[in-house]
């Protein structure tokens, strides 16, 4: 695991071992993110989506706590994974960072409770696995504009982005601080440290074992 800029955000680079018959790698290891971040990944859902080229989901997140940490891996095609502090507070606040995962190189990204989350499809029929700490819960789950010009993020500028009606209509950075959406870094940090002081999860709910882009504000 190499941490990022942003504290709380990682990116996992494996060794994809080949040869006549395909390729293997650990896509995931827990012992591995349990000593980037201190503490386990409780595992309470897990989703796939495929899009279309130039799709683009997010940015997202939601309440802390308990907030939704992310485990995300593209298994086909390309996606550029944005990963965005979004925590009132943070010496980091508006700086994203970006990550092309695909099915070649084989990346992976965690980024902890309280920080955004977006990616567009670089090719179609992209398709991406997302390990989450908690259960998708509509009341506590918001979204950020993704072509916010003061988040100024870097989008592919030779594919047209699609949004869903409500990542089109989601607030700005400045609006959902003024509407009091945003978590705080605070918050976070002391989440953080609960999670960390509470020791691993119960067997049966740890997630098992097995061209980066900088922006700024």
């Amino acid at each position: 695991m190499r941490q990022l800029s942003i504290p709380g955000a990682w990116v996992h680079e494996p060794e994809v071992i080949k040869d006549g018959r395909g390729s293997f790698h650990e896509w995931f290891r827990a012992s591995d993110l349990d000593a980037a971040q201190g503490h386990s990944l409780a595992l309470a859902q897990a989703n796939f989506s495929s899009s279309a080229r130039g799709t683009l989901r997010g940015i997202h997140f939601a309440d802390v706590p308990p907030g939704q940490a992310k485990y995300v891996k593209c298994v086909r095609g390309a996606v550029l994974d944005v990963i965005v502090d979004i925590r009132a507070g943070s010496r980091t606040y508006k700086r994203w960072e970006g990550v092309r995962l695909d099915d070649s190189g084989h990346r992976a990204v965690y980024l902890a409770e309280g920080l955004g989350h977006a990616f567009m499809a670089l090719t179609d029929d992209a398709c991406v696995l997302y390990l989450c700490s908690e259960g998708y819960a509509p009341s506590r789950e918001h979204g950020i504009d993704p072509l916010d010009a003061e988040l100024g993020i870097d989008w592919p500028r030779d594919i047209a982005p699609l949004l869903s009606a409500k990542d089109a209509a989601a607030p700005s950075l400045a609006e959902a601080e003024q509407q009091g959406l945003l978590p705080s870094y605070a918050e976070c940090e002391a989440y953080y440290a609960r999670l960390r002081t509470a020791g691993p999860p119960p067997a049966a709910m740890r997630a098992g074992e097995p061209v980066l882009i900088r922006g700024g504000r």
